[in-house]
């Protein structure tokens, strides 16, 4: 690596649409808020992203864009890292201070998660400056379109005069890539090792773009971290969602071009609703999420990853050992939990699709034996919606390419005391090196920083490598993680210590079946 270079002001770079301005603190370069495509405003709402008007002077890349309008959390304060406006597709690059253009460091773009409806690529958590600074990798969070903005599928409303288009979002990360891809380069990546990851809805992401066509090519590697990899559902539940939005608007069907003049605020406050009405109408489904629209996603993710139909590039994927504890935490429906809200699950999959083996009952037991009510159902809730998701998709997955599964474990003393445990998005912090977040941040507070530290210093170096060289190689003296294999399936277990276990998931494969489960 070349000598740490002192800060130098106000790094410009070309980029295919313009020059643009950053910052240099003698660690990392960073270049926030880069637009990536035009404004989604006016007639371009619920269409999908154009490219930007080109500019000559440089643009002003020091503070984040503007990230997509959307509800708050209820009782949980996020920090999005900037102001809310529809204008929101832009991106942030980070880069070592002593990496220049024409390096070619791998680079690493990430889809932050929040269910399709939340979160921002400038949230606080996801500043690069502690993954990009030893020069290892480049890296690139992005904003894309939320809950109704970008996964509100009108497509059934389409007119040569009002014409819409289906999975937003979608196309927004694909034109994120594809301006990686055009001007990485000069940043000091390589577009021929991007990596893509992303957490939750995020990872949702991430291997629904692993089955789309319009992907290929755009990332050589990719990191899924709790996807819900089954969440994806054909156009009759789309269209549903589409009318319960239009029945709160009080807009008849032929008047749905008449969402492109509403206010934001008017727009985000009746999805919201429906955002919250449809897991408890429908337990274990989303009311925004990517759709078979049998134009970019051609079929269900997962059935296309069983069928050798995901694109050849090497994955890492993976979930925390205690999903559903954050949803529990939050009082959250989003994953269902009580017997009652698990049995509707089973019964509508069961309605939907009556040829299909739904494991029953007993098997589901089996698995969860000793466990009592809220416990087991917190297990079941965690495994039909993340885990075996993972599973699922990894054995398909495997056909084409490596794969390297993991269960993240770890958790602090604090988090153990609240019964969060290793719960969802908790690894979060240990991948961006990211461990506390302000004084208001109770994580560490009974101890656990040092070890926290060296599970992220692990985390980090594997995730590098893995970005790099494909494979990934953890820090001297840690376990070698073998591909997942049918003849041994090995997990890397991420605790106080690594570990690589044989077929630790044997007693939910038994009890869950091959038969993926999942709603239309």
């Amino acid at each position: 690596m070349k000598a740490r270079s002192v800060a130098t002001d106000n790094p410009v770079v070309e980029t295919t649409y313009g020059p643009v301005r950053g910052s240099d603190d003698g660690r990392v370069k960073m270049w926030k808020g880069i637009r990536y495509a035009a404004a989604p405003l006016g007639a371009l709402r619920f269409r999908a992203p154009e490219p930007p008007e080109r500019w000559a002077e440089p643009a002003d890349a020091i503070e984040h864009g503007p990230v997509c309008p959307q509800p708050g959390l209820a009782g949980i304060p996020v920090d999005l890292g900037a102001p809310e406006h529809e204008d929101c597709l832009w991106l942030n690059v980070w880069a070592s201070s002593d990496t220049g253009a024409g390096d070619a460091r791998p680079v690493m773009v990430w889809l932050h998660g929040g269910a399709y409806v939340f979160g921002s690529g400038s949230q606080p958590i996801y500043d690069g400056t502690v993954l990009a600074s030893p020069g290892d990798v480049v890296v690139v969070t992005l904003n894309y379109r939320l809950g109704a903005f970008g996964f509100l599928d009108l497509s059934a409303y389409n007119s040569s005069s009002h014409p819409f288009d289906s999975n937003i979002g979608l196309r927004d990360a694909l034109a994120a890539l594809r301006w990686v891809r055009d001007n990485i380069a000069s940043f000091g990546g390589d577009p021929d090792r991007v990596t893509l990851f992303g957490e939750s809805a995020g990872a949702g992401m991430v291997t629904t773009l692993l089955t789309i066509p319009a992907a290929a090519g755009l990332f050589a590697g990719a990191i899924a971290q709790s996807s819900p990899a089954t969440s994806v559902y054909d156009s009759g539940r789309a269209h549903r969602v589409a009318e319960a939005v239009l029945r709160k608007l009080n807009v008849v069907a032929a008047d749905a071009h008449r969402l492109r003049d509403l206010p934001g605020e008017v727009l985000v406050a009746a999805s919201k609703e429906v955002f919250d009405e449809v897991p408890v109408d429908a337990p274990g489904t989303l009311a925004f999420a990517p759709i078979v629209d049998r134009d970019l996603v051609p079929d269900y993710p997962v059935k296309m990853a069983r069928e050798g139909r995901s694109h050849a590039v090497p994955l890492i994927i993976g979930t925390n050992k205690d999903e559903a504890a954050l949803f529990r935490f939050m009082k959250s429906p989003l994953v269902p939990m009580t017997r009652k809200a698990l049995e509707a699950m089973f019964a509508e999959i069961a309605a939907e699709q009556p040829g299909l083996q739904l494991p029953t009952e007993a098997q589901i037991g089996s698995a969860y034996s000793g466990l009592g009510g809220k416990a087991r159902g917190m297990g079941v809730a965690r495994d039909v919606g993340f885990r075996m998701p993972a599973v699922w998709f990894a054995e398909g997955h495997r056909a084409v390419a490596p794969v390297y599964l993991y269960r993240f474990d770890w958790t602090t003393p604090m988090l153990r005391l609240l019964r969060i445990g290793a719960a969802h998005a908790t690894e979060l912090p240990y991948v961006w090196g990211n461990l506390v977040q302000g004084p208001a941040d109770i994580t560490f507070r009974l101890g656990g920083l040092d070890a926290g530290n060296a599970v992220s210093q692990r985390i980090q170096t594997r995730w590098a490598n893995f970005a790099a060289q494909s494979e990934p190689t953890g820090p001297r003296g840690t376990p070698k993680w073998t591909s997942y294999h049918e003849s041994d399936r090995a997990c890397l277990i991420i605790d106080k210590q690594d570990s690589v276990v044989h077929d630790v998931d044997l007693p939910l494969r038994e009890a869950w079946g091959s038969e993926v489960l999942y709603f239309q």
